[in-house]
């Protein structure tokens, strides 16, 4: 899974991207700071607690308990990526940073297509807004009112647009002339070939043309389509291949009225929109990695360390972070990720072992894999998650929770425990 972080320059891309993968990238106040795409890993909490507080509860109940680290406050599982401290189960999310998106990018302008491509095969985009409207469309500091957030939104949302019919355009006369010829189809294949490096699938391609001629029952056949109408098609496609939520950022820094328009439209549309303050979240990190407080990301809240050595100055500058954390009720940046992965995607995890009586791997390490996958993903697709030769041997699962036998079309629920049967 892949989410892209997008927007005008000079907003935070980089600082939130920074936050959210704690690692270290060029961060300035000035425009197109970020070159080529940064690709990073975000560490995200999943909702619900790691499946090996059941296996706590179970030891215990036999009067076998289970020895866990004082740090790691109960946990007993042994990821093999991320960590679990307090039942709290961190997993990897895959982000892509990319440079500003400046107006004209799809027709060269600013890293102009480059740009657009860096965003091919992401699952959802995260723009972050100017929330504080301080920066222009071009990402040049320019004092309060230099841009209405709503404006900056969709200068971007009319970018993609455009870059994606100016694939369409480019050559519609002879895939429609292929229609003329051939039938649907062939105008299916075509669309198909022209996005599939966007990330479209056949059934995307199906879905949308069907939805698109269904609410334009007077559209002539596709090979007479004016220029405005494909440009409306290829907005469709946007939509289903990108869909776009918002990070607010900044929004500790003005007052909510300044994007209140952009929330009523983003809601309207039924996306996401949250107030965040990426500088907040990379400063509260840094300073728990430095020893001075207690953090996880995602909380609302945070405290100085007893043992910590603060002085005068960074006392300080932690009270103002910490009424920056209560204006929001946090930061924000956290809770949007999580909103984006687990309601908009609709990703559940699944544990995959090879021990169904203790879920250990085939080297005694307990529940090592939290993989996200998607709801309605089957026990096969599980074992194809695992890795492509499960998938291929699959012969059956075994519900770890009850022991149960499970067929390959088995759908999963979310947090299930599963020992894949598969030819070796």
């Amino acid at each position: 899974m892949k989410i892209g972080l997008v927007g005008k320059p000079n907003v935070g891309k980089s600082t939130t991207f920074a936050a959210l993968t704690e690692t270290s990238v060029e961060i300035a106040n000035y425009p197109f700071t970020t070159i080529e795409a940064n690709v990073g890993v975000a560490w995200l909490p999943l909702e619900s607690d790691c499946a090996c507080k059941e296996l706590v509860n179970k030891a215990e109940d036999a009067g076998r308990p289970l020895e866990s680290d004082v740090s790691r406050e109960g946990s007993v599982c042994t990821p093999r990526s991320g960590s679990c401290i307090g039942y709290r189960r961190i997993v990897p999310v895959t982000l892509v940073d990319v440079a500003g998106l400046v107006p004209g990018a799809h027709n060269g302008r600013g890293r102009g297509n480059q740009f657009l491509s860096d965003l091919a095969n992401c699952d959802a985009l995260i723009q972050v807004v100017d929330a504080s409207g301080t920066t222009d469309l071009e990402g040049n500091p320019s004092g309060e009112g230099a841009c209405d957030p709503l404006e900056e939104h969709e200068f971007l949302i009319g970018e993609l647009d455009a870059w994606i019919a100016n694939i369409l355009t480019a050559s519609w006369s002879r895939g429609a002339r292929r229609a003329q010829a051939e039938g649907q189809n062939a105008l299916i294949r075509y669309v198909h070939d022209q996005l599939s490096g966007l990330g479209a699938t056949e059934s995307i391609v199906v879905q949308t043309l069907n939805t698109f001629t269904s609410d334009h029952p007077d559209l002539p056949v596709p090979w007479s389509w004016p220029e405005d109408t494909v440009r409306n098609l290829a907005s469709r496609f946007r939509q289903a291949l990108f869909p776009v939520h918002i990070a607010a950022n900044k929004a500790d820094l003005t007052e909510p009225q300044t994007w209140l328009s952009l929330q009523k439209t983003i809601e309207s549309k039924g996306g996401l929109i949250r107030a965040t303050s990426a500088e907040t979240e990379l400063a509260l990190r840094r300073a728990s990695k430095a020893g001075a407080i207690n953090y996880r990301p995602g909380d609302n809240r945070f405290s100085i360390r007893e043992e910590a050595k603060i002085n005068d100055a960074q006392r300080k500058g932690l009270d103002a972070l910490q009424k920056r954390v209560e204006i929001l009720d946090g930061t924000g940046v956290v809770a949007l990720l999580s909103a984006v992965v687990f309601n908009r995607l609709d990703r559940i995890v699944a544990y995959p072992v090879q021990d169904e009586s203790k879920w250990l791997d085939g080297e005694g390490r307990i529940l090592p894999d939290a993989l996200l996958v998607k709801q309605g993903a089957t026990a096969k697709d599980l074992a194809y998650a695992v890795h492509t030769d499960l998938g291929d041997g699959f012969i059956r699962a075994t519900d770890a929770r009850t022991g149960r036998v499970i067929g390959a079309d088995h759908e999963l629920a979310d947090n299930d425990v599963v020992k894949i049967h598969a030819k070796t």
